[in-house]
């Protein structure tokens, strides 16, 4: 994300709402907005969450508002958020384009969350046994991208946003896939 987000300013990123705790080399309102479990309870009871979902023990979900926003500006989004997340905001944005990005492989997967050090063995096998759930989602996501190559995956996901924008005055009549 941070490399597409570099390559196209245009995007505007979603920023998420968790109750886990903030890594020491997160900032709150970049990474997440961190919330405690009653300030998630009101935005869940005021219905101001697209989507919301408990992962691993805590809660994650995207304010509607900032999202609606952007959108009303002609802006995209991007959501970076789980297949639980993708599939309630399919059914309440059925235009949205659901992109799936995919480790080469399951032992790369592992070596990357090792790799991070943010997880005990315990968690780590939760992680993974999640991530074979995940992988078996794909068919109903519009697009998968292997991230083996950060460039190509970049790339990929770029071209993917750029074929579902509307047309404008000066791409009319150029051809869109």
């Amino acid at each position: 994300m941070r490399r597409l987000l570099k390559r196209r300013p245009d995007l505007t990123l979603s920023v998420s709402s968790t109750t886990r705790p903030r890594r020491p080399s997160e900032q709150d309102g970049v990474h997440y907005s961190f919330l405690s479990e009653q300030e998630f309870d009101q935005l869940v009871g005021g219905d101001a969450l697209l989507e919301w979902a408990e992962v691993f023990g805590s809660r994650y979900g995207t304010p509607a508002a900032p999202v609606e926003r952007a959108l009303a500006e002609g802006r995209d989004v991007i959501l970076e958020i789980d297949v639980q997340g993708a599939g309630l905001v399919k059914e309440r944005v059925p235009e949205a384009v659901l992109i799936f990005l995919v480790p080469p492989s399951m032992e790369e997967l592992e070596r990357r969350l090792r790799a991070r050090g943010t997880e005990d063995e315990e968690r780590l096998a939760t992680r993974l046994a999640t991530a074979g759930w995940e992988m078996e989602q794909r068919p109903w996501f519009d697009h998968v991208v292997v991230n083996d190559d950060v460039d190509e995956a970049t790339a990929q996901v770029e071209a993917i946003i750029e074929a579902f924008r509307p047309p404008t005055a000066s791409t009319e009549g150029r051809a869109h896939p």
